[in-house]
C-alpha cells in the first residue's frame, strides 16, 4: 500500500513538472492553492484570460481567501529553464489558531510542526520545575482554526523544595562595531555564580542568563528580542549591550512591562525617561565625557575645536550635549563632520578647514578606518590633538584589519599622543564590595575564565566590571523585593508581561540601588544613568599613561602632571594669525611733505607778490582775487597731503575719523577755490568773447563780482554736497584684510595684513556724484581753454596760463582718480600717486599763472632804472656843457678842449631792453626833476613816480 502511494506522489509530480515546463517561451500558468488565487502583477483581467505563457523573471503571488494564510513558498518566479521556483513544496491556503495558546507562562511549548499555528498544528505542553500542568499536555488545531482544548496553566507547586528560578534575558554583542560581549559575558556568568551561591541574596531562587548574540546590530537585535519576548520562559529582566541595540529593547520593553538594565549602553539618548521609562544602566552615559573634555579645553586654554563622528545616535547625541556645553564655555565648534562608513572625505575636511583640536566620536573598528586616513593626510604630530573614547582595547591601533591599507607602524605613529576620557569602571581603591571581592581579585578571576586570552585582544574588557556589577545590582534589587511582594500577596514567580505591580516594585528597587561593586561606588541617577568619575589617559610611547581623573560630582580635576607632548607643550587651538597693520612708508611720506611744505611756502610767496602788487595795472588786468583764490586753494591742496599720510601709525583709531574728514574738506575746498576761479576765468573769456557781433561793444565791461558770485556758487556747491554727505553717511574708519601670509621659520603663525581706510556705508555712491560733478567741471574746463586759445584781451591778460593750467589739473585728474581707486590696496604707491599729483597740479598752476609776472615786474624795474642812470647821466653831461663857455671866456690863453662827444655804444641799454625813446642830448620833460625820483640813497621810491613815468610799467 505504501509503495503504491509513493508510485501515485512520484506520477503527480513528474504531470505537474510537464505541465508547468516551457523551455523556449517561459513557464505555463499553475493552477493556485484550494482556497485560494493567484496575483498576477502587471496583467489586466482580459490578459489573465488570454495568455498561457508567462515569461521568465516573471513572479506571481498567492492569495488565500478570507482568514486563511499561506503555509509554504507566498512567491514564485518563472525560471529560465521554464520551471517555477521552490515547485517542489506546496502552497496552501489554511485557517490559523490563535497564537496565545504557543505560549506558556512558567512553562514551554513545542510546535508541531514547526511554523505557524495553522490547521494541522499540534502544540505539546510542559511546566518547568517547581510548576504543576492543569490541562491537557497537547492541543489540536482544527480546520475551523479552533484549539480542540483550552490553553492548560502552570502552577506554582507548593510542595517543591527546590529553587526557583528568575529568567534573565541578554543581549551580547560578541562581535560587529564592539565586540564587548567577549568579556562582559564571563563576567557576567561569574557575577551569576556568585549570586546563586549566596544565602542572604534571594535564597529562594535561582538565577538563569538566556542570550543571544546581537552583533551590535539593531536589526539581529529586533529578531532576536521576538525571540525572548515569544519564546518560553518569561524573562524578569532584558540585559543588552551596545547602545543602538539598547535604544531598541529599552523602547520596547515597557510594552511588556519589562525592565532594562545594560551594562554596555552610553547614549545620551538612552536617559529620556519619558521615551525609556523602564531603562538603567551601569554603563555611565556618553555624556559623563564631555564635562572632563570641557574642562581639559579650558585647562589647556582652547577656544577653538572640531569633531568627527560615526553617524549613529549615541554618538550624534553626545555631540549635540557637547555643543551645548562649549558653547555655554564660550568655546567655538568649528568644523562638524561626520561619515556612515567611509571616513577618508571627512578627514580630508578636516585638515582643510585647518582643525587642530579633534574629538572623534565613533566605534573602534571605525577608529581604525579614521586613523589610517589621519596617517595619509597627516592630520597628527606637535600641532594635532586628537580626543577619543577611553572604552577602546589598549591596542586598537595594532590590529590587523582588512579594511584599512595603513601598516600597524603607521598607525603607531598617527595615534601617539592622543587623549581619552574613559569612565572609571574599575574601583581603583582596594575595597571589597557586595560580591566580597576586591577589583584586582575580579580581574584575576576574569582572566582565568578567559583563558588567559589577552585582555587587549578581547573585546570588552573594560567594561567587564560593568556586567558583574549589573548583575549584582539586579540580584540586590529582586531580593529588596521579595519582602514588599510578599506583603502584598505577591511572588517573583508571578510574575508575567502584563503584571505592572512587580514591575513596579524591581523599578523602585534598583533607582535606589547603591552599593560598592568592583567598578566602583553603584547609583543611579533621575535618568537611571549610573554616577561615576572620568579618568583621563594620553598615549605615550606606544601606551595609555594615566595622566587625571575628573569628579563631575564636586567638579574636581585631579592633575598628575606628567602629561607629554610632541611639541614643547599643548599646541594652539587654531593657527595663531598675527593681524599686523600696513602703514605708510615714512621715508616717502617726509620726502612727500617736503616737496607739499615746499609747494605751499612757494603758494605764500606767490599770494604775497599778488596782494603786494595789486595796484599795478598788470596785475589788475589779471583779476588778482581770482589769482589769490587760486594761490589759497592750491595751498589748500596741498595741505590735503599731510593728513593723506597719516594713518594708524600716527593717531588713535578713535582720532582717525577726524583725519579722514580734514583729507576730504581740505581737498574738495582746495579743489574748488584753485580750479573754481580759473574755470570762472576761462568761463568769462568764452562768454564775451564768442558773442555775436552787435554786441562788441559789451566785450570790454567786465563785471567782477559776477566772477566772485561764480567761485562762491562753486565753493557752496562742494560745501552743501560735502555737508550732506557727512550727515547723511560719514566717514569712519575701515580696515580692509589680505590673504593671510606663512612667515619663515614658524608653521604655526600667518601674517594677516590689515589696511586702514577711509570710507562710508555708500562709499562708491558718493565717490560716483562727486567724481561726476569734477569730472564735467574739468572736460568743460579743457573744452573753454581750447576755445580761447586765440583769444587776446586786456581785461584778463592771463587767460592763457589758465587755460595751460587747466590742461594739466584736468589731465592729472583725470589719471589719478580713476588709479588711486585701483591701487587703494597698496598703500605706498596710491599715497604717491594722489599725492604726486597734487603736488605736480598746483606747481604747475603756481608757475605757469604767477612766474610770468614775476619776470615781467621784475624785468620792468630793471628797465626803469636804466632809464633812470641814462638821465642821470644825459642831465651831467648837459651841466658839463653849460659851463664850458664860461671856462673858455676866463682863460683865453687856454687851449681849447675839444668838446666831450657821447659814445653811442655807451648809451644803448643792456640786451633785452628797448631804446630810449629821446635823442641822447634831450631829456624828457617828466625826468627835468630828478630830485623827486631819487632819493639820497640812489634808490627809486615807489610813491615819487610821476605818472607820466609810469607808461614804460604798463605797457
Amino acid at each position: 500500500m505504501a509503495l503504491l502511494f509513493i508510485l501515485s506522489l512520484l506520477l503527480w509530480s513528474f504531470s505537474l513538472a510537464v505541465a508547468s515546463r516551457n523551455t523556449t517561451e517561459g513557464c505555463a500558468i499553475i493552477r493556485p492553492p484550494r482556497d485560494g488565487g493567484i496575483r498576477y502583477r502587471g496583467l489586466t483581467q482580459e490578459q489573465i484570460r488570454s495568455v498561457q505563457v508567462l515569461p521568465v523573471d516573471y513572479e506571481i503571488e498567492y492569495i488565500c481567501r478570507g482568514n486563511r494564510m499561506i503555509v509554504g513558498p507566498k512567491v514564485r518566479k518563472c525560471l529560465p529553464d521554464g520551471t517555477w521556483t521552490d515547485l517542489n513544496q506546496r502552497s496552501k491556503c489554511l485557517m490559523p489558531c490563535a497564537r496565545v495558546w504557543t505560549s506558556l507562562e512558567n512553562g514551554r511549548v513545542t510546535v508541531h510542526p514547526p511554523g505557524p499555528a495553522v490547521e494541522g498544528t499540534i502544540l505539546h505542553y510542559s511546566c518547568l520545575e517547581g510548576f504543576i500542568l492543569v490541562g491537557r499536555n497537547s492541543t489540536h488545531c482544527t480546520k475551523l482554526g479552533k484549539w480542540d482544548s483550552p490553553k492548560p496553566v502552570c502552577h506554582y507547586d507548593r510542595h517543591y523544595t527546590g529553587k526557583k528560578k528568575l529568567y534573565i534575558g541578554a543581549l551580547f554583542p560578541m562581535s560587529g562595531g564592539w565586540p564587548g560581549g567577549q568579556a562582559c559575558l564571563p563576567a557576567a556568568q561569574m557575577a551569576l555564580d556568585l549570586v546563586n551561591k549566596r544565602t542572604d541574596i534571594l535564597p529562594d531562587y535561582e538565577l538563569e542568563l538566556i542570550y543571544y548574540d546581537s552583533m551590535c546590530d539593531p536589526g539581529e537585535a529586533t529578531k532576536l528580542l521576538y525571540d525572548l519576548l515569544y519564546t518560553e520562559p518569561i524573562k524578569i529582566v532584558l540585559m543588552p549591550g551596545c547602545s543602538s541595540v539598547s535604544t531598541l529593547v529599552a523602547e520596547a520593553a515597557r510594552m511588556w512591562n519589562l525592565i532594562v538594565l545594560s551594562y554596555g549602553s552610553s547614549s545620551p539618548a538612552l536617559s529620556n525617561r519619558q521615551r525609556f521609562p523602564t531603562f538603567f544602566r551601569t554603563h555611565p552615559s556618553a555624556t559623563l565625557h564631555n564635562p572632563t573634555r570641557v574642562q581639559l579645553f579650558q585647562k589647556w586654554k582652547w577656544t577653538k575645536i572640531a569633531t568627527i563622528q560615526q553617524t549613529t545616535e549615541v554618538f550624534t547625541s553626545t555631540l549635540d550635549d557637547l555643543e551645548q556645553r562649549v558653547k555655554e564655555a564660550g568655546i567655538e565648534i568649528s568644523v562638524r563632520q561626520s561619515f556612515l562608513t567611509d571616513p577618508a572625505v571627512a578627514v580630508k575636511n578636516l585638515k582643510r578647514q585647518d582643525a587642530r583640536i579633534i574629538v572623534g566620536l565613533f566605534y573602534e573598528t571605525e577608529a581604525r578606518k579614521v586613523f589610517c586616513e589621519v596617517y595619509k593626510e597627516k592630520l597628527y604630530g606637535k600641532k594635532y590633538v586628537w580626543f577619543l573614547i577611553g572604552w577602546y582595547a589598549d591596542n586598537w591601533f595594532k590590529i590587523k584589519d582588512p579594511s584599512i591599507n595603513c601598516t600597524v607602524e603607521q598607525m603607531t605613529e598617527a595615534v601617539e599622543g592622543h587623549v581619552t576620557t574613559e569612565i572609571v569602571m574599575l574601583n581603583p581603591e582596594t575595597v571589597r564590595g557586595a560580591s566580597n571581592l576586591t577589583s584586582q581579585e575580579f580581574l584575576a578571576q576574569l582572566m582565568s575564565k578567559l583563558g588567559g586570552k589577552n585582555p587587549e585582544e578581547t573585546g570588552g574588557f573594560q567594561e567587564a566590571p560593568l556586567a558583574y556589577d549589573a548583575v549584582w545590582a539586579l540580584a540586590l534589587a529582586l531580593n529588596k523585593t521579595v519582602g514588599p511582594l510578599k506583603a502584598k500577596g505577591r511572588r517573583l514567580e508571578d510574575f508575567n508581561y502584563n503584571n505592572k505591580d512587580i514591575t513596579a516594585e524591581i523599578y523602585r528597587a534598583l533607582n535606589t540601588s547603591s552599593f560598592e561593586g568592583v567598578s566602583g561606588h553603584v547609583v543611579f541617577d533621575a535618568q537611571g544613568s549610573r554616577m561615576a568619575w572620568t579618568l583621563i589617559e594620553q598615549l605615550q610611547g606606544g601606551s595609555y599613561k594615566k595622566i587625571g581623573y575628573f569628579d563631575m560630582t564636586k567638579a574636581n580635576l585631579s592633575w598628575y602632571g606628567n602629561d607629554r607632548w610632541i611639541g614643547s607643550g599643548p599646541p594652539a587651538d587654531q593657527t595663531v594669525v598675527i593681524q599686523k597693520f600696513r602703514y605708510l612708508s615714512q621715508k616717502l611720506f617726509v620726502s612727500v611733505s617736503v616737496f607739499a611744505g615746499l609747494g605751499i611756502l612757494m603758494g605764500i610767496v606767490c599770494l604775497t607778490f599778488n596782494i603786494y602788487n595789486s595796484n599795478v595795472r598788470y596785475i589788475q588786468n589779471s583779476q588778482p582775487y581770482l589769482n589769490n583764490m587760486t594761490a589759497v586753494g592750491c595751498m589748500m591742496a596741498l595741505a590735503a597731503v599731510f593728513p593723506l599720510g597719516i594713518d594708524g601709525l600716527h593717531v588713535r583709531n578713535s582720532q582717525f575719523p577726524v583725519v579722514c574728514q580734514f583729507r576730504l574738506w581740505l581737498l574738495g575746498l582746495g579743489f574748488s577755490l584753485a580750479y573754481g576761479s580759473m574755470f570762472t576765468k576761462i568761463w568769462w573769456v568764452h562768454t564775451v568773447f564768442t558773442k555775436k557781433d552787435e554786441k562788441k561793444d559789451k566785450r570790454k565791461h567786465l563785471e567782477p563780482w559776477k566772477l566772485y558770485a561764480t567761485v562762491g556758487a562753486l565753493l557752496v556747491i562742494d560745501i552743501l554736497s560735502l555737508m550732506i554727505w557727512q550727515i547723511v553717511d560719514p566717514l569712519h574708519i575701515t580696515v580692509e584684510k589680505f590673504t593671510k601670509e606663512a612667515p619663515k621659520g614658524d608653521l604655526d603663525q600667518l601674517i594677516e595684513p590689515l589696511l586702514q581706510h577711509c570710507s562710508s556705508e555708500k562709499m562708491n555712491t558718493w565717490l560716483g556724484v562727486v567724481y561726476g560733478y569734477k569730472g564735467l567741471l574739468l572736460l568743460l574746463g579743457i573744452f573753454l581753454a581750447y576755445e580761447t586759445k586765440s583769444v587776446s584781451t586786456e581785461k584778463i591778460n592771463d587767460h592763457r596760463a589758465v587755460g595751460m593750467a587747466i590742461y594739466n589739473v584736468s589731465v592729472l585728474c583725470m589719471i589719478t582718480a580713476p588709479v588711486t581707486m585701483i591701487l587703494s590696496s597698496k598703500q605706498d604707491a596710491s599715497f604717491a600717486f594722489a599725492s604726486l599729483a597734487i603736488i605736480f597740479s598746483v606747481y604747475i598752476t603756481l608757475v605757469v599763472l604767477f612766474v610770468p609776472k614775476m619776470r615781467r615786474l621784475i624785468s620792468r624795474v630793471k628797465e626803469e632804472r636804466v632809464s633812470e642812470l641814462r638821465n642821470q647821466l644825459s642831465e651831467r653831461q648837459a651841466l658839463r656843457s653849460r659851463k664850458r663857455p664860461t671856462s673858455s671866456n676866463q682863460n683865453h690863453s687856454s687851449p681849447s678842449l675839444p668838446a666831450p662827444q657821447n659814445d653811442p655804444k655807451s648809451l644803448l641799454p643792456p640786451p633785452g631792453y628797448p631804446l630810449p625813446a629821446s635823442d641822447n642830448h634831450s631829456l624828457p620833460p617828466t625826468f627835468s626833476n630828478s630830485s623827486t625820483l631819487y632819493q639820497p640813497d640812489g634808490k627809486i621810491n615807489r610813491n615819487n613816480c610821476h605818472p607820466g613815468r609810469l607808461q614804460l610799467l604798463y605797457k
